[in-house]
């Protein structure tokens, strides 16, 4: 794969989002907005709001758990991570997500070396190998 690659998370309702792939990162992470933490059948739910491409989508996930995660400045923050299928070109495979606000990021999604791990090889010469032809103008919403 190369180092940017559209990704989708379908269970979330959200296709085409444009990643970096960093294998620096340990954690992979989603632009979102934590709105509320609640309780369905007994299992700890999260719903967030997801703007990118100048559209809000809303999400709800299971949270799998609440983090303390280095960020790239440096700074330890507390996110909460969900699990959910995650595509990239052919393959599909679940993945840990935290939920942090990257809006003073290039782009929305970031692939950490976890979810990469003995499933894809990065050839960071490169962009796009898995995505189809990019016709996007993704951009992080406020």
């Amino acid at each position: 794969m190369g180092w940017r690659e559209l990704v989708s998370l379908k269970e979330l309702g959200l296709q085409g989002i444009p990643a970096k792939i960093d294998t620096g990162a340990r954690t992979s992470s989603l632009h979102a907005r934590v709105l509320e933490e609640f309780q369905r059948d007994g299992e700890r739910f999260v719903r967030f709001a997801v703007d990118w491409d100048g559209v809000r989508h809303a999400c709800e996930a299971v949270h799998v758990d609440v983090r303390g995660i280095t960020s790239s400045n440096g700074e330890q923050q507390t996110r909460f991570v969900i699990k959910t299928p995650l595509t990239i070109g052919s393959l599909t495979f679940r993945a840990e997500i935290s939920l942090a606000d990257r809006s003073q990021m290039q782009f929305p999604m970031l692939i950490g070396r976890t979810a990469l791990r003995r499933r894809m090889i990065v050839d960071s010469g490169h962009s796009w190998l898995q995505s189809p032809a990019i016709t996007h103008k993704g951009r992080i919403g406020r």
